[in-house]
């Protein structure tokens, strides 16, 4: 029982026994002869009284009692010493997995109140399998008593069986040879009975769970500084189960420790004035924090696998002279075949190109696509994939080639950190992980930038077709002598009358 303030533990305050089992003869002998050593009998003394406060016929929770009750019982005083002594006998008993102690806090009354779960002793044989049980029995009451106290809880079969063990054969009848249920007709009401007794008992069970998985007030605040402006808010935490939830939730959502959540705490702006929790700022710095650890986390992987790699090649020579047996070179299937850039179609045929994006190394491919040095950014880029994306070098030649093929097609104007990284992570998503996957990656993805190209392309002519009003087309003015045929006489007159009719027109209309 860990107990860091004694005015916490008073015969003033309140408590209540769990359990669910009950006590029977033999498990009487085995808190007498094997738990009684280990932590003495008082300690078993009070394990027996927090048995006594249920009927030994029923299972559950007690009434809630003072812990005068157990002073006076027990033959204490309430006094400092005394409760000393109690919480060392209670620890004891929870040391060896008699005993497990709850507290809980009632805001209303601003009290605690105990609860004391009992478990019941192990058997004999679950006893005697447990070594650091055994150890420590073994060092209260020596080596040869622990070996004849468990030969006295066995009955060892004698000499006389009428048949061997090897010959025993079960037959036994199962229960639905004999017994047949009604399945047919469903008691809902039974079911939700049962169901509400089974959350009442796994209670203890369920809360004690999720707290291993979350933080608590007391951890929060032994970390936090004295001096912050935020020390008032977070103090009242304690007691608002309501907003400790919502760090716990920010804290398993990002992964923080308890540093990081100190830290987030005691930043400006975290709380209202009112010492309310803003979720949406917390949210936000935590996940601004949760990157830079990853991205922090990231370039320590790489460097440290810089230091691996230039102390493996510091130590090449001695392998070489060890061993001289040449690298083993993987051919490559025809069907898996690339086709080879334009600037390498002087330099090597299909066969050797292949044969190159799958045996050499991304570094050695990179040199042979720029005729100087191989710029910094790409070199950080494919580093980065190799180290901290563990993507096998085959696949990055391969992610290379078809890098290079997108920027000679036209179909990207440049590549940036974003994009290539975007590309390794579909591929990690779609395990492509060895040679011949990233080649059928990379012509799936051609085929599928193919169709987007055709689809946007005729989704522009329908547009412009449909959607958007063309512009009227305007008649233009012609030069008849252009062609070279002269106009007859009756064709300019015709012309005249026309143009004299429509200047009759236009008089009479201004008339």
């Amino acid at each position: 029982m860990r107990m860091k303030n004694l005015l916490h533990y008073t015969e003033h305050h309140r408590y209540c026994v769990y359990r669910e089992f009950g006590l029977s003869a033999l498990d009487d002998r085995m808190l007498t002869g094997a738990y009684q050593p280990m932590v003495g009998a008082f300690a078993v003394g009070l394990y027996r009284l927090l048995f006594q406060h249920l009927p030994g016929e029923q299972v559950g929770y007690s009434p809630l009692e003072q812990q005068r009750r157990l002073f006076m019982t027990l033959g204490l005083e309430p006094s400092e010493k005394g409760r000393k002594y109690l919480i060392e006998q209670a620890s004891k008993l929870e040391a060896v997995g008699l005993l497990q102690t709850s507290r809980l806090y009632i805001p209303e009354n601003d009290d605690y109140i105990y609860e004391y779960e009992l478990q019941p002793p192990l058997s004999p044989s679950e006893f005697f399998r447990t070594q650091h049980l055994t150890l420590l029995l073994r060092d209260k009451i020596g080596k040869f008593a622990v070996l004849s106290l468990r030969s006295g809880f066995s009955a060892v079969e004698n000499g006389d069986a009428p048949y061997p063990a090897a010959n025993k054969e079960n037959i036994s009848v199962p229960f639905y040879d004999i017994f047949e249920l009604n399945t047919h007709v469903i008691d809902y009401e039974l079911e939700q009975a049962l169901s509400e007794v089974s959350t009442s008992a796994q209670r203890s069970g369920t809360t004690l769970a999720a707290e291993e998985n979350s933080l608590n007030y007391a951890d929060i605040i032994l970390r936090f500084p004295r001096e912050s402006v935020n020390r008032r808010h977070v103090e009242k935490l304690r007691f608002d189960h309501e907003q400790l939830g919502i760090v716990n939730y920010v804290v398993n959502k990002f992964n923080l420790s308890v540093q990081d959540v100190c830290r987030l705490l005691d930043e400006d702006d975290i709380f209202s004035p009112q010492g309310q929790l803003l979720l949406d700022d917390l949210q936000h710095r935590a996940s601004l924090m949760f990157r830079q650890t990853k991205k922090r986390q990231e370039q320590q992987t790489v460097q440290a696998a810089k230091v691996v790699a230039l102390r493996q090649h510091m130590d090449e020579p001695e392998q070489q002279n060890d061993s001289e047996e040449p690298p083993v070179e993987h051919v490559v299937q025809m069907e898996y075949y690339v086709e080879v850039p334009p600037q390498f179609a002087t330099k090597c045929d299909i066969h050797q190109y292949n044969m190159m994006l799958r045996n050499e190394p991304y570094t050695r491919l990179l040199q042979t696509f720029f005729p100087g040095a191989v710029p910094d950014n790409l070199v950080d880029i494919f580093e980065k994939i190799d180290l901290s994306y563990k993507l096998p070098g085959e696949v990055i030649n391969v992610l290379i080639h078809y890098l290079m093929q997108l920027l000679v097609s036209g179909g990207e104007q440049r590549i940036n950190r974003n994009f290539v990284e975007a590309i390794a992570s579909n591929m990690l998503l779609k395990q492509v992980n060895s040679y011949e996957k990233a080649v059928q990656y990379i012509r799936d993805q051609s085929k599928v930038k193919g169709k987007q190209a055709a689809g946007a392309a005729g989704t522009r002519t329908r547009t412009y077709g449909k959607g958007a009003k063309a512009k009227p087309e305007i008649p233009i003015v012609q030069d008849m002598t252009a062609d070279g045929d002269a106009v007859s006489e009756e064709e300019f007159e015709e012309m005249m009358r026309f143009a004299q009719q429509m200047q009759a027109n236009k008089q009479k209309g201004t008339s």
